[in-house]
């Protein structure tokens, strides 16, 4: 094993270099404060590595994402989002009877305690569905309390991770039934997974839905690609909060808080909003894009760039081919596409974007797919976490299993007074 040296002022620390599967290189600091009384210092996380992990490999420069070795692109085009969860939460492919029987736990758990049924007719109907979703996981909790994960235990993981995957796609369908008034779509035990969720969604006693098989498809893969992606903030969220030995329901609704953030899933609604601005006030491209570079300006450039992909977003590439397909076989004129493609090619010419290798990431495009599939754009977010809530599983598990267990506890650096006084009654 290959060693690095830091040399700290009389002395010499050997730290060991540890190398990934794909050839990745770190330097193991476990015992640097141990061995020397320093800790490192890297605000954002941007150069620290967590945890060791076999679930999903990011390589930024070559624009490459595996989920357990797995291409992305061959799974969003030939795979369902149910075998794909499945994959990531038990770490293989399952065969065809252990499909069946995980088909049939999805099933059994779509439906709502009707207890928890009566939390929506309470929750305002102004409330955002990323507010009601994260609330109603956890509130999962109080309805299925056998909820701590023994390693040696593999029937009540299986349940956990098939109720979580199941309920979440009801919560959620209830969430924006809820928003606009009409009653409520029970889940149904003759279709499969995505097309049981478009029907809670879309179906209504005065225009009975039409399943679509390719807006199906087309969910199926979105969902996929969305699944899992690393050491973002939602899934570090949800390994930190699991690290205290909290039960997955509140570790996932922390994951889904976190999610929620512009910063993060909330990006794609975040670049409707920028496109329909510019459509509403008919904004120049080439004006759009000198804004954008200007830091006084006030306006933001949302859906490029992104922390760790500094070549292309292999998704964003995946949307973009889906999002013009869709589009066009159904005859759909949207004007935000047109102004995406616009904005993409004038950036790409751009000195500026080029330099900061600042490219469209997987939410430029999403949201055009989901509003020409009908989904709100308050819904956006939610769909996010729908199709993360695998990974988040199979992190929280690969977590808990790992030897030694520690419970998350980053350090810091003390800035504040160093000498002040209680001043007492004054």
């Amino acid at each position: 094993m290959a060693n690095a040296r830091l040399e700290l002022e009389n002395q010499t620390i050997e730290l060991p270099v540890v190398t990934g599967t794909m050839g990745e290189q770190a330097i193991d600091i476990t015992n640097l404060r141990k061995d020397s009384g320093f800790i490192t210092l890297d605000s954002g996380y941007q150069n620290t590595g967590s945890c060791k992990s076999s679930i999903t490999y990011i390589d930024g420069d070559k624009g490459i994402l595996k989920y357990r070795g797995v291409n992305i692109e061959d799974l969003a085009a030939n795979a369902r989002f149910t075998e794909v969860a499945y994959f990531l939460v038990h770490g293989r492919f399952a065969t065809p009877e252990e499909k069946s029987e995980f088909s049939q736990q999805l099933t059994e758990n779509s439906m709502l305690h009707e207890d928890m049924i009566r939390f929506f007719h309470s929750v305002p109907p102004t409330a955002h569905p990323m507010s009601i979703l994260s609330t109603m996981v956890n509130a999962m909790s109080v309805f299925y309390p056998q909820y701590f994960v023994d390693e040696n235990d593999g029937d009540r993981y299986n349940i956990m991770a098939s109720r979580l995957i199941s309920k979440i796609r009801t919560i959620a369908a209830f969430s924006y039934k809820r928003s606009i008034g009409e009653p409520l779509v029970y889940p149904r035990h003759d279709l499969p997974y995505c097309s049981n969720f478009l029907n809670m969604m879309f179906d209504s006693p005065v225009k009975p839905y039409q399943i679509d098989p390719e807006t199906e498809r087309l969910l199926n893969m979105m969902l996929i690609i969305h699944a899992d992606h690393e050491q973002n903030c939602s899934t570090s969220t949800v390994r930190l909060v699991g690290s205290s030995k909290v039960n997955p329901y509140s570790s996932v609704c922390a994951g889904i808080c976190a999610l929620w953030g512009p910063l993060h899933g909330g990006a794609n609604q975040e670049v409707i909003e920028m496109l329909d601005l510019i459509h509403r006030e008919k904004l120049p491209i080439k004006s759009v894009i000198e804004k954008s570079k200007d830091k006084n300006s006030g306006f933001k450039l949302s859906g490029f760039g992104h922390r760790v992909y500094r070549n292309f977003d292999p998704r964003m590439k995946i949307l973009k081919k889906e999002a013009r397909s869709y589009l066009s076989t159904r005859g759909l004129n949207d004007p935000l596409m047109h102004i995406a493609l616009e904005l993409e090619e004038a950036a790409l010419k751009d000195d500026y974007f080029i330099e900061r290798k600042l490219y469209p990431n997987v939410d430029f495009y999403s949201g055009i797919l989901y509003r020409a599939m009908g989904f709100p754009t308050e819904m956006f977010t939610v769909l996010f976490a729908m199709g993360r809530m695998p990974g988040w599983i199979a992190q929280w598990k690969e977590m808990h299993d790992s030897i030694p267990f520690k419970i998350g506890r980053p350090r810091q650096i003390y800035t504040g007074p160093t000498d002040a006084k209680y001043p007492g009654n004054q």
